[in-house]
């Protein structure tokens, strides 16, 4: 039976701010139920506030078996996010809880400040700004000034690990730059052979190995989930197949690298630079060894957060409670759960 028909549901957002910091209202999702929203939810508060919800709205707030056991009233859970490995899918299909994400939201964000990264390495766009705001300019002796050489990449080999929906709009911006894209499928998963129909002026990549497209890329890029098969798959054996003057891109999960060999082979200067938008623990630890590490970029997970990206996260969750509310869930994680 629909939802619907039963009367207006409990809607309990556990984590909200970072997808509504004040510019996203929850209007729409408010309409299909009594809502209370939660900045945020520590994991000793999750099953108190959501006691009493049919419907639980989460981005990073961990829903355990054991929490959705002390939830008897919990009919539907929405991730807040493509990533759903933060609500127990097992248990909630045991309940007979559909679990929802959001598949696509963030694709031109994210693709766009991975080359961000890619020109601020290349270019060091900030470093320079910084030299003039300083003086240092002002103080050369010639009508020029630059700490390194800009790298011209018309020509250098790009290499996308993981050639899904983000990888191929990567690709593409890579290829509008002029560089030659290889690719590779997921470590753990398949390589396609083929390009998305939604990318008809990008020129099919060349298929490699993980290992090939690590010794011959100029710039390695992550586009790929992190599965118990990939975690820091990016090691230090594989980090040293790469060419001395390589560059590493990482906007996927901090979680597929080790960390710590990532900073030692900057270091030795096994590669020329690195720039990530994610680490395995966040906020980061003041210890994270790509904190200090020389040549490294570090942003604070903000590639997905443009409002554009955060407002199809919203419209798509909210398309989501509406779909599960009609009796027929949409972008379902953990199939078998069923309706009740």
């Amino acid at each position: 039976m629909s939802r619907a028909r039963e009367g207006r549901p409990r809607i309990v957002v556990l984590d909200g701010y970072t997808l509504n910091p004040g510019d996203n209202p929850w209007t729409e999702l408010g309409a299909l139920g009594e809502i209370e929203v939660f900045d945020r939810s520590s994991p000793g508060e999750v099953v108190s506030r959501a006691s009493g919800a049919e419907i639980v709205v989460t981005n990073k707030a961990v829903l355990t078996a054991e929490a959705i056991a002390e939830l008897p009233h919990l009919r539907f859970v929405a991730v807040t996010a493509t990533g759903y490995d933060v609500v127990d899918g097992k248990a909630a299909r045991a309940r007979g809880i559909p679990v929802s994400n959001v598949p696509e939201y963030g694709t031109d964000s994210v693709a766009q400040h991975t080359i961000a990264l890619l020109l601020e390495l290349t270019n060091a766009v900030g470093e320079h700004d910084r030299a003039v705001h300083e003086g240092e300019w002002a103080r050369s002796p010639d009508f020029c000034l630059w700490h390194r050489s800009p790298l011209e990449l018309t020509g250098l080999a790009f290499g996308v690990v993981g050639f899904g929906t983000i990888g191929r709009r990567v690709g593409r911006l890579a290829s509008a730059l002029g560089m030659r894209v290889i690719a590779t499928g997921r470590p753990g998963g398949s390589a396609s052979s083929t390009v998305s129909r939604s990318e008809p002026d990008f020129a099919p990549p060349a298929w490699r190995s993980l290992d090939e497209l690590f010794a011959e890329a100029d710039v390695v890029s992550l586009h790929c989930p992190l599965t118990a098969e990939n975690e820091r798959f990016v090691d230090a054996a594989r980090l040293a197949r790469m060419k001395p003057t390589a560059l590493f891109l990482n906007t996927a999960r901090g979680g597929l690298v080790d960390e710590a060999a990532l900073a030692e082979a900057l270091r030795r200067g096994v590669i020329a630079g690195a720039a990530v938008d994610v680490v395995s623990r966040e906020p980061i630890d003041p210890g994270n060894p790509l904190s200090t590490a020389p040549r490294c970029l570090v942003t604070p997970h903000l590639a997905w957060a443009s409002l554009a990206a955060r407002r199809r996260l919203m419209a798509t969750t909210v398309e989501n409670v509406r779909a599960f509310l009609e009796g027929s869930p949409i972008h379902v994680v953990n199939p078998g759960s069923g309706v009740d």
